[in-house]
């Protein structure tokens, strides 16, 4: 076997370890360093590029399995392997990417699981229900995360600013606080 084959199978062997003790962990907040960045495991990125392929393993010889074409979108991080991270989508979709198409920059989906695509999502001027309404959001936007506490969430859509309840949002955890 080459050194590149074997590289990649040992690169398959180590995230299915990493994934093996996340997953006996407990929770998914439960968190770890990555053993190659130190930073958080599982974490939460956005892609930098409207084109990143995902791959099937941590190499450029592993099969591109999907192209992401959506710049800004969250992935939430699970696994490091020298300069590739593994990714898990909105829709659970998982693979490897170059670490270079990541960016630490917070981002958020707005309900990407509601089935009501009709159904609308108000931002609001400060942290209450009966807060007044700067815009209204349909499930799939995209949200620049400034802060979240409290249960809310601060973001920007198109320069508009206000406030959103954190579990309408996907690419944030469940009562994460982000600064």
């Amino acid at each position: 076997m080459t050194g590149k084959g074997m590289r990649g199978r040992l690169g398959l062997l180590l995230a299915a370890a990493g994934f093996a003790l996340l997953a006996t962990s407990g929770t998914a907040q439960e968190v770890a360093n990555g053993p190659v960045s130190g930073l958080p495991l599982p974490r939460y990125v956005s892609l930098k590029s409207d084109r990143v392929n995902l791959r099937e393993g941590p190499s450029k010889e592993h099969r591109t399995s999907w192209v992401f074409q959506r710049a800004g979108l969250p992935v939430e991080i699970t696994a490091e392997f020298e300069t590739w991270r593994r990714v898990r989508d909105a829709d659970g979709t998982e693979g490897w990417v170059l670490h270079s198409l990541l960016s630490g920059r917070r981002t958020v989906l707005v309900s990407p699981w509601s089935k009501n695509k009709s159904e609308t999502f108000s931002l609001r001027e400060t942290t209450s229900e009966s807060a007044p309404v700067v815009a209204t959001l349909e499930p799939g936007v995209i949200a620049n995360v400034q802060s979240c506490q409290n249960a809310w969430c601060r973001v920007t859509v198109s320069k508009i600013a206000g406030y959103i309840k954190q579990d309408r949002l996907w690419g944030v955890y469940p009562n994460e606080s982000v600064q």
